[in-house]
């Protein structure tokens, strides 16, 4: 008989070394079955015959066809050639183009999960002036590469186990005394939680702490990322007025409804930027006493302070159980690596690392051992140190630029800190418009009307100059001007 062939463009190895061989070939002769071009029955040449074809060792071969026997895509006789295995439900068969009598489906809390909370307009891809965006280009990748290469090396322990699984030691000691000297929290290691992100904080924290129906404040403009983990938890968000002088919660004082949940940001205010005096955080932290709410402080970027003396972080003037405190490091260092952390009162530890373990939200435990030995080594200080200075350059660039070419049509102040800068339009525009019309231009900027609740909102853009070069600074300036001409005229 005849020995088989395999049909033209079937098999087509990439020989590179990025994915095996052997893995090439399964996956060729998988999607040819499902696509209908090899039906069922057809034969196989043998293993022998297809590694000369192919120019490929037989062992190589053999460990692709028992991949396919082993899913019960081809069967394999003792003295018979292999085939295709007989009846397999085919992508080009009838049964696969009809119309399904069963389509899987969100469930209600899929729907909202899904939902679309960060608005229209608001910036999916990467492009220059992006909000939270870090300086890549400052970033200290030999330093880090050496921390890295070390928590390879690390020692068969419990920390490569599951136990830990809410942050290793050593980031947690590293974390305690850096946070009790640069930003006035003072708690015990095993009081901070290591997560893989802000977003996982703020859902892990708003579901273990309020029930659905519940009410929780949000700042007015405020962080979208809080306002989706509420809304994920069910939660009812009531809009908490903001001014120059950050959260007011003196104009909620007659709600007749108490908050389970109060989120802020009072070192710098997303997105105004404004920093929180004694007073206003005073007033805060009264009207929580009394409602029994815990307040959620997202310390943002609190290591960016351009001018004047930092301002202790609010948990250090909270009595004990009133504050939770978040910090991350994708603005000090890089969205990527994925770790974030929150300091919970020492009751709520217990539960609280349980809830992690059960909504899987652990960060990679080399990058944390990786992040401890960055810190531990005065590597994380020092790149503070470079990039403040670097920042504080680009922000005032940025808003300089800006005030010189569309001084008439903008308002922007210099920021004191952070990454990004509120610009204000003068006139009436639809800063949604205005975004997309930047981004279509490669610059990622996003619409201020998307961080409001209520229809009250101010029109105007986010714009971020941390990784933003003078060139592309003045491209952007100018990309807005010329889109601000069109939509004006």
């Amino acid at each position: 008989m005849k020995e088989p062939v395999v049909p033209e463009g079937i098999l087509t190895l990439d020989r590179s070394g990025h994915v095996p061989l052997s893995e090439q070939i399964y996956r060729s002769f998988r999607s040819a079955v499902r696509g209908g071009l090899m039906p069922s029955g057809t034969r196989l040449p043998s293993t022998r015959r297809l590694a000369t074809s192919l120019g490929v060792a037989r062992n190589t071969v053999n460990a692709a066809y028992e991949l396919l026997e082993a899913e019960g895509i081809i069967s394999v006789k003792v003295g018979a050639a292999s085939r295709i295995t007989e009846g397999l439900p085919l992508e080009g068969s009838p049964g696969r183009n009809a119309e399904p009598q069963h389509s899987p489906g969100l469930s209600g809390r899929g729907l909202q999960m899904s939902e679309n909370v960060r608005g229209e307009g608001a910036a999916s891809r990467h492009g220059a002036l992006q909000p939270g965006a870090p300086a890549l280009d400052c970033f200290p990748y030999e330093e880090w590469a050496r921390c890295l290469r070390r928590a390879a090396r690390m020692e068969r322990s419990s920390d490569l186990q599951y136990q830990n699984y809410s942050g290793i030691p050593a980031l947690k000691q590293q974390l305690a005394d850096h946070l009790a000297a640069e930003r006035g929290v003072r708690a015990e290691p095993e009081q901070i939680l290591i997560t893989s992100s802000m977003q996982a904080s703020l859902s892990l924290l708003s579901q273990a702490l309020a029930d659905p129906g519940d009410e929780a404040w949000l700042e007015e403009p405020g962080y979208l990322g809080a306002r989706t983990a509420f809304r994920v938890a069910g939660l009812r968000i009531r809009p908490l007025p903001t001014d120059q002088l950050g959260a007011d919660v003196t104009r909620l004082a007659n709600t007749g409804v108490a908050p389970r949940l109060i989120y802020v940001t009072p070192s710098h205010q997303y997105p105004l930027g404004v920093r929180m005096p004694l007073a206003r955080r005073l007033a805060l932290l009264e009207a929580t006493r009394l409602a029994g709410a815990v307040i959620l402080e997202d310390d943002y970027d609190s290591e960016f302070l351009f001018s004047g003396r930092p301002v202790a972080a609010l948990y250090g003037l909270a009595e004990e159980g009133q504050v939770i405190y978040l910090g991350t490091f994708s603005k000090s260092l890089m969205p990527g690596l994925r770790v974030a952390y929150c300091v919970v009162p020492a009751v709520l530890v217990d539960p609280l690392m349980r809830m992690l373990r059960n909504m899987g939200c652990a960060a990679n435990v080399q990058a944390q051992a990786a992040l401890a030995r960055f810190m531990e080594s005065g590597a994380y200080q020092k790149h503070l140190r470079t990039i403040r200075k670097i920042y504080e350059e680009r922000g005032a660039l940025l808003v300089r630029s800006l005030t010189e070419r569309l001084g008439n049509r903008i308002e922007a102040e210099p920021p004191n800190g952070n990454v990004q800068v509120s610009v204000k339009f003068r006139g009436p525009l639809n800063d949604i418009d205005v975004a997309r019309a930047m981004q279509e231009r490669g610059f990622s900027v996003s619409p201020l009307s998307n961080c409001y609740l209520g229809e009250n909102s101010l029109s105007g853009l986010i714009i971020g100059f941390a990784d933003a070069t003078p060139q592309q600074i003045a491209q952007g300036v100018n990309a807005l001007g010329a889109i601000l001409d069109e939509f004006q005229s």
